[in-house]
């Protein structure tokens, strides 16, 4: 069963100053018109890039709705066996609905 979490659990972790981390698994192209200040790698490069992801701390992962990031969290789980994965739920769409209603969404 995959772990998720809320935009308002998100918020409350980046107050608190909690240690965690954060992957935008957008396109770059998406991610420069607004992001949540995540790492940005791509759900296509997400196994690749698999060095860069936290095993040691919770990892938060997110995208525009929720879609690919339950995608990446779910390869990432079958493939590397991780269980400390998170995925946003709504995504970045749900954290422009809840706290910053100009944010710019492509």
């Amino acid at each position: 069963m995959m772990k998720e979490i809320t935009v308002e659990a998100l918020k409350e972790k980046i107050d608190n100053g909690e240690d965690f981390q954060l992957i935008d698994v957008r396109e770059t192209f998406e991610y420069e018109v607004s992001n949540l200040n995540g790492e940005n790698i791509p759900l296509a490069g997400i196994l690749i890039e698999a060095d860069r992801i936290a095993t040691d701390k919770p990892v938060i992962i997110q995208c525009r709705s929720g879609k690919r990031s339950a995608a990446a969290v779910m390869q990432l789980e079958a493939q590397l066996g991780l269980d400390n994965l998170y995925n946003l739920q709504g995504g970045i769409l749900a954290w422009k609905e809840a706290f910053d209603p100009d944010m710019q969404v492509y």
